[in-house]
C-alpha cells in the first residue's frame, strides 16, 4: 500500500517531483492530477466539465481528454507511476459498441486484457474510476462499454477506486429519474474520494491500524476476484456489486480497498472486519428482499402498471414545451398537437425531445381513459392559445379561430399508436367534428391494420435500408425491419389518405434512391412528404448538427432524383419556409389540376356514415379531397407561402435558408 500522500520524506518528495514532472506544468495539489477521458460529444455543460469544475473546486488540477487523442500505448502506461486518477466517462451506443472516438481505446484495452504478453499487472498501480451512459431499453447491451472498460482496466490490474456508475437515457427506469440525476449521485462520491485520498484517509490492508507511511502489510492482489463479463441479466438496474463482487457496495465507496472474497487466505487479525463486512451485507440483502416483497405485493394489487410520467420526465418536457422553438401550434393555430403516448420503440437521432420519453415495445404503464385525455388537451391547447391574447401581431380573428379546435396532430411525441385505446380516442375526435392526423413510427404493423379511419395516416421512413435504419432510428425491437416492411405493406392496404414522411438527414440518409423507391412500391401511399431535418440544439444523445441539415434547393435536388424512379407520382406542392415538398400520386391530378388538400367537412360526414353503418359503409382518399391552390403548388412564384399571410423576414439576412 502506498503511504500517504501527505507523509513524503525528502529523497521520495524529489523523486516523485521527477516523475511526475509533465504535470508539473499543469499545477501541483497534493500530489494528485486528475485526467477525465471522455468518448462522447458533450454538451456546452456536459459531464465532463461538470466533473472537471468539481475537481477544480478542491484545488486540483484537471485535464479534460478526447479518447480519440487518447493513445493508451504512450500514455495509460505512464499513468501508473504517477499520482494521477483516471476518470472514464464512456457511453454505449448501437449494439453495444463505443462511440467513434472510443473504438480503439476500447479495442486496445480489450486486446491487452487478453493478451498473455501484458500479464496481470500490466496497469498496477494505475487509479481509475468509470461512469457509463446508456438507455437500459436496449436490454442485451445497457452501459455494455462502461462495464467492459471496468473490466479491462481490473483484468490488467489497475486499481478501482470508486464502484462504476451507471448513467440511465430511459427516466423510466433510472435509478435517480434521470442520467444527469445519475450522474450527479456518483459524481459526489467521486468527489468525497478524492477528498479522502487527498487527506490519506484511505484504508489500509491492515485495516488503519498501522502508523501513517510504515503499513508493512501485503497488498491484497491476489485475493480480488475477477469481475464478470459484463453480460446482462433479467434486471437492467442490479448493482454494481452484484455483478463485479470485488467491488465495494455503495456505502462502502469511500475509504475502502477491494475486499477480499470468502475463499481467499486472509490474516486472523483482518477476520472480525471481513465477518462485520458480511454482515452487513447479509442486512442489506435481507432489506432488500422485504422491498422486493413490498414492490410485488403493490404490484399484484395495482396490476394496472406505473405511471408514464416521472416527476423527473414532467419537469424535462415542461421545459421543452415552454421554450419558444416549441411553440409549434401557432402555425397551424386551429391545430392541436397532443399524443396518448409519450413512449416510443425507436431512439432517433434527430428526435426534437432529445430522448427524454421513456422507450418500450409495449405498453406497460397506467392508462389514462380517452375522455380525460381529450379534455385535457382540449383545455391545454386552450389555455396556450390564451397566452396571446393582446399581443401585438396577433390577429383578433386569428386568436378567436384557434380557440375552436379543428384538427388534432397526434405527433407531439412518442408512439400514439402504442396507446390500446388509441381507436376510442380518435372516434371521440371524430364525434367532435374534430379530423385526426396521426403518426407511426412503422414498427407495429398489427396496429395499423387494426386502426379505424383516420383523416390521414403517416408513417415515418426515415432510412430506406435496414443499416441505415438502424444507424438513425436506433430501434429497440431486434426484428425492426420486418416489422418495418410489415407497417408498409399494412399501410397499402388502408384506404384512406396515407402518407409516407422522408426526414432528409444530410450525410446519413439522401443516398439509395433506388431502395426508397421500392418502398414506394410496397405501401402505395397516396402522398410522400420529404422534409428536411429540423435541428433542435446540442444533445449529449445526438451528434446531428447545423451541417446535416440540408438547404432547400438540395431537398428540391433529392425529390427530383426520386420522383424519377417512381412513375405513378409527380411533385405536387412546395413549402419553403419549411424546407418540404409534397410528391403526390397521380390519381390526385384530375384535368390538369392537383387536388391533395381535404375537405374537412366531407370527411367528417363520410365517418359518421361509417359508424352508422357499423363500418360496412367504407369510403376511400378521392371521396374528400379538395382542390389545391395555385401558390400552393410546386413551381409557384409564392413556393407555398398563402399571400393572404404578411411574411416577416429577418433584417440584414445575407441568404436566404429557408426555414434551415
Amino acid at each position: 500500500v502506498d503511504p500517504p500522500l501527505a507523509v513524503w520524506d525528502l529523497s521520495s518528495s524529489l523523486l516523485s517531483l521527477w516523475m511526475n514532472r509533465f504535470y508539473i506544468y499543469l499545477g501541483f495539489a497534493l500530489g494528485i492530477t486528475l485526467w477525465i477521458c471522455v468518448q462522447i460529444v458533450m454538451k456546452k455543460q456536459g459531464f465532463a466539465r461538470i466533473l472537471a469544475k468539481a475537481v477544480t473546486s478542491l484545488h486540483l488540477p484537471v485535464a479534460i481528454i478526447d479518447l480519440r487523442d487518447y493513445d493508451p500505448d504512450d500514455h495509460l502506461v505512464e499513468e501508473i507511476t504517477s499520482k494521477n486518477v483516471c476518470a472514464f466517462l464512456v457511453a454505449t451506443y448501437t449494439d453495444g459498441r463505443p462511440t467513434e472516438s472510443a473504438e480503439w481505446f476500447c479495442r486496445w484495452l480489450e486486446d491487452a486484457a487478453s493478451d498473455f504478453r501484458f500479464g496481470k499487472t500490466h496497469l498496477k498501480g494505475l487509479r481509475y474510476a468509470v461512469f457509463g451512459l446508456g438507455n437500459s431499453a436496449y436490454s442485451s447491451h445497457f452501459n455494455k462499454v462502461g462495464t467492459n472498460v471496468d473490466k479491462w482496466l481490473w483484468m490488467l490490474g489497475a486499481h478501482r477506486v470508486l464502484t462504476r456508475g451507471e448513467g440511465d437515457c430511459n427516466v423510466v427506469q433510472s435509478k435517480h429519474g434521470s442520467i444527469e440525476a445519475d450522474f450527479r449521485a456518483w459524481k459526489t462520491k467521486f468527489i468525497s474520494q478524492l477528498q479522502a485520498l487527498c487527506k490519506g484517509e484511505k484504508k489500509k490492508s491492515c485495516g488503519g491500524k498501522c502508523k501513517k507511511g510504515k503499513c508493512e502489510s501485503k497488498p491484497r492482489g491476489s485475493g480480488e476476484t475477477q469481475p464478470a463479463s459484463g453480460a446482462q441479466g433479467e434486471s437492467h438496474h442490479r448493482e454494481a456489486e452484484e455483478e463485479e463482487p470485488c467491488e465495494s457496495t455503495s456505502e462502502d465507496d469511500f475509504g475502502t480497498d477491494d475486499h477480499q472474497s470468502p475463499s481467499s487466505v486472509v490474516d486472523v487479525e483482518d477476520l472480525g472486519d471481513i465477518m462485520n463486512h458480511m454482515r452487513k451485507e447479509k442486512r442489506e440483502n435481507d432489506q432488500d428482499e422485504k422491498a422486493s416483497v413490498l414492490r410485488n405485493t403493490e404490484k399484484n394489487e395495482d396490476n394496472k402498471g406505473r405511471a408514464m410520467i416521472t416527476p423527473a420526465l414532467r419537469e424535462a418536457l415542461t421545459k421543452q414545451v415552454d421554450a419558444p422553438g416549441a411553440r409549434r401550434l401557432l402555425q397551424s393555430h386551429r391545430c392541436m398537437e397532443a399524443t396518448p403516448s409519450l413512449a416510443c420503440a425507436n431512439k432517433c437521432v434527430f428526435c426534437w425531445r432529445h430522448h427524454t420519453n421513456p422507450v418500450g415495445t409495449e405498453w406497460r404503464w397506467k392508462m389514462d381513459q380517452p375522455e380525460m385525455i381529450l379534455k385535457e388537451a382540449i383545455e391545454n391547447h386552450q389555455n396556450m392559445i390564451n397566452q396571446f391574447k393582446g399581443v401585438p401581431g396577433v390577429q383578433s380573428t386569428r386568436f378567436e379561430e384557434g380557440m375552436q379546435i379543428k384538427h388534432c396532430a397526434l405527433s407531439l411525441v412518442g408512439e400514439p399508436i402504442m396507446y390500446p385505446e388509441i381507436n376510442r380516442l380518435l372516434k371521440l375526435l371524430h364525434q367532435c367534428g374534430i379530423s385526426s392526423f396521426l403518426v407511426t413510427n412503422a414498427q407495429f404493423p398489427v396496429e395499423i391494420k387494426n386502426l379505424i379511419p383516420v383523416t390521414q395516416l403517416y408513417v415515418s421512413v426515415d432510412a430506406s435500408t435496414k443499416d441505415s435504419l438502424k444507424k438513425i432510428d436506433r430501434p429497440l425491437f431486434k426484428d425492426f425491419w420486418q416489422r418495418f416492411l410489415d407497417s408498409l405493406k399494412a399501410l397499402a392496404a388502408k384506404q384512406q389518405r396515407t402518407v409516407y414522411r422522408l426526414t432528409l438527414v444530410k450525410s446519413w440518409n439522401v443516398d439509395e434512391l433506388q431502395a426508397y423507391a421500392e418502398l414506394v412500391s410496397l405501401g402505395n401511399p397516396d402522398f410522400i412528404e420529404v422534409k428536411g431535418v429540423t435541428y433542435c440544439g446540442e444533445s449529449a444523445a445526438s451528434s446531428l448538427t447545423m451541417a446535416n441539415v440540408p438547404w432547400h434547393e438540395e431537398v428540391v435536388r433529392f425529390v427530383r432524383e426520386l420522383v424519377t424512379l417512381i412513375p405513378d407520382y409527380e411533385i405536387a406542392c412546395e413549402h419553403e419556409h419549411s424546407n418540404c415538398l409534397l410528391i403526390a400520386h397521380r390519381k390526385f391530378k384530375i384535368g390538369g389540376e392537383w387536388w391533395t388538400w381535404i375537405d374537412y367537412s366531407g370527411f367528417q360526414e363520410l365517418m359518421r356514415q361509417y359508424e352508422e353503418s357499423g363500418g360496412s359503409k367504407t369510403f376511400s382518399a378521392r371521396d374528400y379531397m379538395a382542390r389545391t391552390p395555385q401558390w400552393a403548388l410546386f413551381g409557384a412564384r409564392e413556393r407555398g407561402f398563402d399571400p393572404k399571410d404578411t411574411r416577416y423576414q429577418r433584417k440584414n439576412k445575407a441568404k436566404d435558408i429557408s426555414g434551415c
